[in-house]
């Protein structure tokens, strides 16, 4: 048993043979230089890719540096505001004591028939802004109803 690097048939290494010598010189060569070509500009690509991929990677870091900077900027600023925040008195209802003082303000000039438009003040009736799970489009519209036309006592 022989171990061959071509053809097994004979008659299929003749024919290949015959076809290499009856191939012009001129098709030959320019079979090898295609080949050449070829090879030369698979290895360009290669080359292409790879420093794609350096550039990719190295503005990837660049990215995530920047990222990394402006999250540090920011919590340093959430820190100053917080510090600066709680420093002052009762600062856990200051919120809410600043909104009450306005609702208070307004209920002093209490008049007939106008309470709706105080509620009105209170809530927010844009449909877009407003970042509930629950649907309160009927409790909006009644409330706009209510404001448009009060009830009769």
């Amino acid at each position: 048993f022989k171990e061959s690097n071509g053809p097994t048939d004979s008659y299929a290494a003749i024919s290949q043979v015959d076809r290499l010598q009856s191939e012009p010189e001129s098709i030959r060569k320019w079979r090898e230089e295609q080949k050449e070509r070829l090879e030369q500009l698979d290895a360009n690509s290669r080359k292409q890719e790879a420093e794609w991929k350096e550039k990719a990677i190295k503005e990837l870091q660049e990215w995530y540096a920047r990222q990394d900077e402006k999250l540090q900027k920011t919590k340093a600023s959430n820190r100053v505001a917080d510090e600066a925040f709680y420093k002052q008195p009762f600062a856990d209802v200051i919120g809410y004591v600043a909104a009450e003082e306005a609702f208070v303000n307004d209920a002093e000039e209490i008049f007939p028939g106008t309470e709706w438009e105080r509620v009105a003040q209170l809530c927010d009736f844009n449909p877009k802004s407003s970042k509930q799970a629950k649907d309160v489009s009927r409790m909006r519209s009644v409330l706009i109803s209510l404001k448009q036309a009060p009830l009769v006592r």
